[in-house]
């Protein structure tokens, strides 16, 4: 039976990272298959960046948003491991003083952790880590691990990871133990379950999960649409969690831009019209025939909304909100009623508006395939996040396929 695991789970890896056109993609899948075999719930893949020789986390599967986490290469805790480059299996992580004494770190480890090297022939490149394991590690399990970790590394080295992580970054928007609850009859439903979220500035999020885990909910949230029921919405410093109707108005009005899966135009209005009658009642807009050029447009402004594609409508819609200058800006499913062709003319236009315009879009999705494109991806599982990933080289718009 051990034989067979052993040889299930060493081919789920190679074919993971045979078949998978991105790396970061790969190790989050790679963790969350040696996790299944080991019986815990969360872990984390540590890389050494070279440019300040430090180890980030660039995959993680749990409930907490670990992404971005570094520590010193040299006289850290993983630092230590990663020199020696042997497994090592903490039975009680309050024990080690390095871990215990940093409450940001036990919370990383949980009660118990392994922690493998991903060695490669030629050097050791970071580690693995598995979170609160169910029983002592066994012979049998360690193996399973540092085979798996030895083909991680390999593969690691013959694509080659590179990334510039941003330190010491400040988060424009936190989610700190959200809770969402709905009153369903005489019974109270839990929708969100405890959300721990951080969203830099500039960057695109992708959200990831299947229906009803709790993704719109997270949006409606984030976007004033709907009341948490605990925990804190903090932006820019703001707690924006249990809002006045006046702060409310103006956070929705100055924070916040959304991107519907319906493109709600006024149909009466042209398309240089139905951007400007948001810039009209907006505190600082953006010039409307601007937002247009900035999604592709401009030669459009006269056309009424029954006079172009739906890729156009959704396009004048991002071109709307570019013109209120949210600082955040939302998007739910805003390709789902696309063919690929017009979606991907979308996508093009939310680049555009990440990468040249510096906003930060939060995106909901069902396809994985757009997820390709961000920087950073989350999936939702139960109303809890299951996983995080940093993507250090996102692929371009043009070149998704799906």
């Amino acid at each position: 039976m051990a034989d067979s695991r052993f040889v299930s789970c060493v081919w789920q890896i190679m074919d993971e990272l045979s078949r998978s056109d991105q790396l970061e993609s790969s190790l989050e899948t790679c963790i969350e298959i040696l996790a299944n075999a080991v019986k815990c719930e969360s872990g984390s893949i540590w890389m050494r960046n070279t440019v300040d020789n430090r180890f980030y986390i660039v995959a993680s599967k749990g409930e907490n948003d670990v992404s971005g986490t570094s520590t010193g290469a040299d006289d850290s805790f993983i630092g230590k491991i990663v020199k020696k480059g042997e497994t090592v299996f903490i039975e009680d992580c309050m024990k080690y003083p390095e871990i215990s004494e940093d409450k940001f770190f036990s919370t990383l480890f949980g009660r118990n952790a392994v922690l493998v090297p991903l060695k490669s022939p030629y050097a050791t490149l970071g580690c693995l880590q598995l979170n609160d394991v169910a029983g002592a590690l066994n012979e049998e399990d360690q193996k399973l691990l540092e085979n798996c970790s030895a083909l991680i590394a390999l593969d690691i080295e013959d694509k080659g990871l590179t990334f510039s992580p941003d330190k010491d970054r400040i988060p424009l928007l936190s989610l700190k133990g959200v809770v969402k609850e709905f009153q369903s009859g005489e019974e109270m439903r839990r929708i969100l379950k405890g959300i721990d979220l951080n969203v830099y500035e500039g960057e695109l999020l992708v959200v990831l999960g299947e229906s009803g885990c709790g993704k719109s909910t997270m949006l409606n949230i984030i976007g004033g649409m709907d009341q948490l029921s605990e925990g804190q919405l903090i932006v820019e410093g703001r707690d924006f969690s249990h809002p006045s109707e006046d702060e409310l108005t103006q956070y929705r009005r100055d924070y916040i831009g959304f991107i519907f899966q319906s493109y709600n135009l006024m149909p009466n209005l042209n398309a240089l019209e139905n951007v400007e009658f948001i810039a009209e009642i907006s505190q600082n807009p953006r010039d409307p025939m601007e937002c247009l050029d900035l999604v592709g447009l401009k030669d459009k402004w006269n056309r009424y909304p029954s006079a172009m594609s739906g890729g156009q409508q959704q396009r004048i819609c991002i071109a709307r909100v570019i013109s209120k200058e949210p600082k955040i800006i939302l998007a739910d499913e805003p390709t789902a009623a696309l063919d690929f062709e017009t979606g991907q003319g979308v996508l093009k236009a939310i680049e555009n508006i990440v990468k040249n315009e510096k906003k930060t879009v939060i995106m909901v999705t069902h396809n994985v395939e757009i997820a390709k494109m961000a920087n950073r991806v989350i999936r939702l599982k139960n109303g809890l996040i299951s996983s995080v990933r940093i993507n250090f080289n996102p692929l371009r718009a043009e070149d998704l396929v799906w």
